[in-house]
């Protein structure tokens, strides 16, 4: 018993370190996740605090799986992975069988998993640790465990303080250093895209139906349009890494192509929501503002907040390059922080900085 015990242990440990560490990598990536979940909880009075939460959970599995690897008092440590793998296992079946949420981000975006393989991924942690815990006063620790514990705390700390004030050291997005936008944006070779059908809503007296292309009812013109909507027919098998990729200026003309292709180096100043972005990047800002001006290069501010606060930002900081606007989720995904530069060329991403580093 005492080697499968040990075996146990040591799967336990490392999955948590690992999955702790992968998450630490990007804490604001789990933020997301966790607002995705509130919302579909209806707990979104917790979503101010999802960063704050994402810190403590992710710096908890890294200590925790120490605790476990070291045996670092135990008593106390079973239970509390306990609770934990319960908590996990409940909100990953409750990803599965509601089908609202298509991702839990149990390992960040690093390593991808289904929520049919998140699920049994849980249960089958949830009976080892049930062996652990039940086995609990069998684990004696090791020498310097609490020295080793000391440091994990340390660690998972500070490796997330790190990302947060740069970005994640490994980027694990579709927006990662060297990857070529218009690419990602097709789907992979061989791929089957959705197919949809395009949906019209008629009124007539009082009463509204849905129309296609193939009942519509041409013959009678008493029916008023109402909307229009795309309608999934049939799923495919894949989607583009990048699908929303797409910018509008302020009158809503889409300049995503011009911006793909143009022949100067493009900075693209990524600031998600004007009136929460952080500071001290103004100076650096300037002076490639002036390069703008030379005409060396192109700039554009890329946002999802409205004309009049990209409006009263542009004259707060002194900023005279363009902005265009683009999908918030988009923006997150692209930065991971607010502002965040990327520079472009031909739409090859050949650098990304947090708004603390702006060369």
């Amino acid at each position: 018993m005492k080697i499968i015990l040990n075996l146990l242990r040591i799967i336990v440990g490392v999955l948590f370190i690992f999955s702790g560490l992968i998450k630490a990598n990007d804490p604001l990536g789990l933020s997301y996740k966790m607002d995705e979940f509130f919302e579909v909880l209806h707990l979104t009075f917790l979503s101010p605090y999802s960063l704050a939460f994402s810190v403590v959970m992710n710096a908890f599995e890294i200590i925790a799986g120490v605790a476990v690897l070291v045996g670092y008092r135990m008593r106390i440590f079973s239970v509390l992975l306990l609770l934990l793998i319960i908590f996990f296992t409940f909100l990953t079946a409750f990803a599965l069988f509601s089908g609202t949420i298509r991702e839990c981000g149990c390992f960040g975006d690093c390593i991808k998993l289904t929520p049919v393989e998140t699920f049994w991924k849980d249960v089958i942690l949830l009976l080892m640790i049930l062996v652990i815990f039940f086995y609990r006063k069998k684990i004696l620790p090791v020498k310097r465990a609490a020295l080793v514990f000391i440091l994990s705390v340390l660690l998972s700390f500070g490796v997330q303080a790190y990302t947060l004030k740069h970005l994640p050291i490994f980027d694990c997005l579709p927006y990662k250093v060297g990857n070529n936008i218009p690419e990602k944006m097709k789907l992979p070779p061989g791929a089957t895209p959705d197919v949809y059908e395009m949906v019209f809503i008629y009124e007539k007296d009082g009463q509204k139906k849905e129309f296609t292309a193939d009942n519509y009812p041409w013959s009678d013109s008493t029916w008023k349009f109402v909307d229009r909507k795309d309608k999934l027919v049939k799923k495919g098998n894949a989607e583009p890494a990048i699908k929303d990729f797409i910018l509008t200026d302020l009158d809503g003309v889409n300049q995503t192509e011009a911006v793909l292709s143009a022949d100067k180096p493009v900075y693209l100043f990524l600031v998600q929501n004007v009136q929460h972005a952080g500071s001290g990047w103004d100076a650096k800002m300037k002076a490639l503002q002036a390069k703008w001006k030379n005409q060396e290069i192109l700039i554009y501010g890329v946002t999802a907040s409205t004309k009049d606060e990209i409006a009263a930002f542009k004259q707060q900081h002194e900023l005279e390059f363009p902005f265009v606007q683009m999908d918030g989720v988009a923006i997150k995904t692209a930065g991971r922080s607010n502002p965040c530069l990327m520079l472009l060329n031909k739409g090859t991403i050949k650098g990304k900085w947090h708004y603390n580093d702006i060369p």
